[in-house]
């Protein structure tokens, strides 16, 4: 049997890959967090499956779940919101099951960032303007962050920032990043992005952090900082420039 580690994508059902949605159909036993997989999702499900909210539950209790799956020679389809190559604890799963002897394998998914840029119709790297994203959090209530990751430390290199599990926190981000970005720097929150009840704001670091508090955004959202978020006038790439030569040697 193998684990399957599989992008749920950022909320809304249809955000699945073709081959998550393949591979959740031909496992016997599905493992995800219920507070944040859609419930839709389930029903791609084999219709005898074993299916297992795992909100309430720890790692030892997951692992366990993995390893008896593969003790009966059952497949796992095991859901993650977004892509699980960011901020998914997939990491401390897979130690467990090389430990164990447990085979996997990872099918990613649409990341919250990437949905959040859709909800703003914005690209995130934009000629002469800003050509790096730095996906990061703050250390707060949750793992410590490694030194030299903090936000006056990132917010130095003028990059656009993208920040996950911190909208409970955005006055503390808004202060980290002014001195660097400055209260003219476009700033966003997308809440719930993709889903029916997604909510996009707009604004700078002078008042993002009003609006957040004003529409009572507590969770499941990324806050964006940084010049491409409201850039215009810019250069055109080179990618499809009349310029460029079409027939290398």
């Amino acid at each position: 049997m193998t684990v399957y580690f599989i992008g749920a994508g950022p909320g809304a059902a249809d955000l699945i890959t073709v081959r998550g949605a393949r591979t959740l159909a031909a496992c016997r036993v599905c493992l995800y967090a219920g507070s944040l997989v859609p419930r839709e999702l389930l029903a791609e499900c084999p219709p005898d499956a074993r299916l297992v909210d795992t909100a309430q539950l720890n790692l030892d209790e997951i692992t366990a779940e993995l390893v008896r799956a593969h003790e009966f020679g059952l497949d796992v389809a095991r859901l993650h919101s977004g892509d699980p190559s960011v901020f998914s604890a997939v990491a401390e799963q897979m130690r467990r099951l090389d430990a164990a002897g447990v085979p996997y394998e990872v099918v990613p998914g649409v990341p919250a960032f990437a949905a959040a840029a859709a909800a703003l119709k914005r690209e995130l790297t934009v000629p002469t303007v800003g050509q790096t994203v730095i996906l990061t959090r703050i250390a707060q209530q949750a793992t410590p962050m490694p030194e030299g990751e903090d936000l006056a430390t990132l917010g130095r290199s003028g990059a656009l920032l993208v920040l996950h599990l911190a909208v409970r926190y955005t006055e503390r981000v808004v202060a980290e990043l002014l001195p660097h970005y400055g209260a003219d720097c476009p700033a966003a929150v997308v809440a719930m992005a993709s889903r029916p009840d997604e909510i996009v704001l707009r604004g700078t670091l002078a008042d993002i952090a009003e609006q957040v508090r004003a529409a009572g955004i507590l969770r499941t959202a990324v806050i964006l900082v940084g010049r491409t978020l409201a850039a215009e006038q810019f250069r055109d790439s080179h990618l499809y420039s009349a310029e460029r030569d079409r027939h290398p040697c």
